[in-house]
């Protein structure tokens, strides 16, 4: 079974020639890493990259973010899969899709064998039906095929929604066995935006004296997050999520990724909000890019 792009048209251009120039703007957008040519071979990163944050809002708001994350990994060697955690915005339910996903550029296959595998363990079961009106997976698969142009039939994915139902640190130990048992090389997409403040939002966690006294508390706030994602201790982050009632959308699929990898460094890349971008930070959501090393 095939899942049918449900939010080209609104998260991201239609059509293959307006996608392919809307992402080529990301790159190229102050925000963004400067131009990318996927056609070049590139020269793998001295570091090979274990994981990615990466933002999932339409691309005129996390584009710019998401092409730091991106780049990244075209810079390392090419994975034999990629495992991407996404979060469940509608249901509290996680699950694993087996469909291939479908975008304006072509097909992105599953890898059959690894994902019966993982669900075999029990923890994280397939679920195709729960990622059909799910946006934050999707979004990242365009740029992934953006980057590796020239591999494309070579790219396998696990898609998992990440959500409460599960035990996150059995989900990170069931990941880690298949990994053994399967010997495949991998790298982590973790789908996340970073605060959502407003109003709009229902999270208001200090007095908007000023504009540029919400810019600088969410910089604050954000920067605390994000330190905390670096140091690599989910417990950690867990209590910094469960003090400040921070509304990091991506907070499970954050949280099984820091308890199933090991990792040498982690870096922030990029970080601003959509206030930066709109001049208005009465309701306002940060996206940052973050790598993660072996």
């Amino acid at each position: 079974m095939t899942r049918k792009p449900m939010y080209a048209g609104s998260f991201y251009p239609r059509s293959e020639s307006a996608l392919l120039k809307e992402i080529d703007s990301c790159f190229r957008h102050k925000f963004g890493p400067g131009e990318f040519d996927p056609a070049k071979a590139l020269k793998p990163a001295p570091n090979p990259v274990l994981a990615v944050i990466s933002p999932h809002a339409g691309y005129r708001f996390s584009g710019m973010a998401a092409a730091w994350s991106y780049k990244a990994l075209a810079e390392a060697d090419m994975p034999d899969l990629f495992i991407i955690l996404a979060p469940n915005h509608r249901l509290s339910k996680s699950g694993i899709s087996l469909e291939t996903f479908q975008t304006p550029f072509g097909l992105v296959r599953v890898d059959q064998d690894f994902a019966n595998a993982l669900a075999e363990k029990g923890t994280i079961l397939i679920d195709d039906d729960v990622h059909l009106p799910e946006h934050s997976l999707e979004v990242q698969l365009p740029f992934l095929q953006y980057v590796f142009k020239a591999k494309e039939d070579k790219i396998k994915i696990v898609p998992i929604l990440v959500s409460s139902d599960i035990d996150l640190s059995k989900a990170a130990l069931d990941i880690q066995e298949t990994l053994m048992d399967t010997k495949k090389r991998v790298a982590f997409i973790v789908s996340s935006d970073f605060t959502h403040y407003g109003t709009d939002y229902g999270y208001l966690p200090f007095r908007a004296d000023s504009k540029g006294s919400v810019k600088k508390k969410l910089s604050e706030l954000d920067g605390k997050a994000i330190r905390t994602i670096i140091d690599g201790n989910p417990a950690d982050f867990e209590e910094f999520i469960e003090e400040t009632r921070d509304t990091i959308c991506g907070s499970f699929p954050i949280t099984l990724l820091l308890k199933t990898i090991k990792f040498s460094k982690a870096k922030l890349q990029q970080y601003y909000t959509s206030g930066d971008l709109l001049d208005d930070f009465s309701n306002s959501v940060s996206y940052a890019s973050i790598v993660f090393y072996k």
